[in-house]
């Protein structure tokens, strides 16, 4: 359960703690409040993972696309400290206007991924990613399981469609050239990413 702490010299240790990035590595910032996420466990990595490697085969890296396991993502250069989020996968393409200042990325991903953790809703960053012009955000929701896309629109993101087991929906990016579908599989759901011209399929 969150815990609000209103004793100054407390925050002050505890800020002072997360300062080790062992420790604090998958902690964010909302407008200097800091956010301790919980940690990701084995199946987060996994899915995280897997989903990097496969937009890394999609991207051109010679053209100067990226596809992150993660970055720092504000919407400020200077003392963006105060005010970031961490996604677990993006993809930067080279035609994006954000600006890579080596430790953090000064505007959004063209495709970010949020894999939920128990505790946690990404769906409270969609007024940030809008912000700082993310194009579209995959949420991948494990309890119950479900594919959520947003889309870039009009300034918001706003949700385009939802990929259940039972529906088993193909959600289509705008970003690159695949669709999101939530198929059947044991022990969990998969995430099957479809290429939409060779059909060559990645699992995660």
């Amino acid at each position: 359960m969150p815990v609000l702490i209103l004793d100054p010299y407390l925050e002050q240790r505890i800020r002072a703690e997360r300062v080790d990035p062992s420790v604090s590595q998958y902690d964010e910032v909302w407008e200097g409040v800091l956010v301790v996420a919980p940690l990701p466990n084995n199946e987060h990595q996994r899915i995280a993972s897997r989903i990097t490697s496969a937009f890394s085969s999609l991207v051109d890296w010679s053209r100067g696309d990226q596809a992150l396991p993660g970055a720092n993502v504000s919407d400020r250069e200077g003392d963006w400290q105060s005010n970031y989020r961490e996604p677990d996968v993006a993809v930067y393409l080279a035609t994006n206007p954000a600006k890579d200042c080596n430790t953090h990325w000064v505007g959004g991903p063209d495709l970010a991924v949020e894999i939920v953790s128990p505790g946690e809703d990404p769906r409270q960053k969609l007024e940030f990613y809008a912000k700082v012009n993310t194009r579209e955000l995959l949420i991948v929701d494990r309890d119950p399981w479900m594919l959520e896309l947003y889309q870039l629109q009009s300034g918001k993101l706003m949700l385009v469609g939802k990929s259940k087991v039972a529906t088993a929906i193909a959600l289509t990016s705008r970003v690159l050239p695949i669709e999101f579908q939530l198929q059947p599989s044991d022990p969990r759901p998969a995430i099957v990413i479809t290429h939409t011209v060779t059909k060559q399929t990645w699992k995660a």
